[in-house]
Formats: structure tokens, C-alpha cells, sequence
């Protein structure tokens, strides 16, 4: 089988005032379908990653991106597919929320992220910020 080429993934952790952070719950039909997630999503050829990061959020969420930091870069082959997240800490947009694409969304505080289901290659991206976060 040759191997799965690595799908280049923009993942913005957006947080709000009160230092919540914005789940969204991946469709069921979508790989990793019905767990919840960092939104994001594919980087295009030519396109730099915040560029993509601002695209999508605008497309999945209506919000532009004010202010956000480098967190992390995961890298995770679940073997039918390989990603390379590319998450950046959002700390400030512009827009309210909301889910375009009729996905369910939640504000969780950083001590309640280890109760929700997420793909394995977010759980990284779990500990990176919590670990970001603790002295905030």
C-alpha cells in the first residue's frame, strides 16, 4: 500500500473573554465523524496558514482572525490518513460565532477539555493549551 500523503491542516484554538475555548463537533459523515474539535481546516497550495486559518473560520464560523500565536504542530498518520496541524492560539476576532455548516458548538473552560471525545491527533493540541493557559 503506498503511503498516505499528509493532509496540511490550519486549527485555530479560539478563545473567548472569560478564556473559554470553541469546540466544534465534526459531522458524521467526515472522517473522525461525531467527536469534537479544534475548527480549522485544509491549507491550499500557495496559501499561507494563517491566510487558510482566517479563510475557514470565516466559512465554518463567520469570525476573522484579530490576534493569534503559534501553539504547536502535530503530526498524527491515523493511517488511512496523515495530517500536519498547524494550531495557532486565537486570543482575539472579529464576528460571533456561529456554525455555518450546522455543526454543534460549545465554549469549554481549558479544565473541562479532558471530557470531551476528540480525534488522537488533538489530544496534543489538549495539553499544549492547557498547558498554555494555566498561568492565564
Amino acid at each position: 500500500m503506498p503511503p498516505v500523503a499528509e493532509v496540511h491542516v490550519a486549527v485555530g484554538v479560539i478563545l473567548d473573554a472569560q478564556q473559554r475555548i470553541l469546540l466544534t463537533r465534526r459531522a458524521a459523515r467526515a472522517h473522525q465523524g461525531g467527536l469534537w474539535e479544534f475548527p480549522g481546516g485544509k491549507v491550499e497550495a500557495g496559501e499561507h496558514v494563517l491566510q487558510a486559518l482566517d479563510r475557514e473560520l470565516q466559512e465554518e464560523l463567520a469570525i476573522s482572525v484579530a490576534q493569534s500565536a503559534p501553539l504547536i504542530e502535530v503530526r498524527h498518520d491515523y493511517g488511512d490518513k496523515a495530517v500536519l496541524l498547524d494550531v495557532h492560539l486565537v486570543r482575539r476576532f472579529h464576528g460571533e460565532p456561529r456554525g455555518l455548516e450546522g455543526q454543534p458548538m460549545a465554549w469549554v473552560a481549558v479544565g473541562d477539555l479532558p471530557q470531551y471525545d476528540f480525534p488522537a491527533a488533538n489530544v496534543p493540541i489538549v495539553e499544549a493549551v492547557t498547558a498554555a493557559l494555566a498561568g492565564a
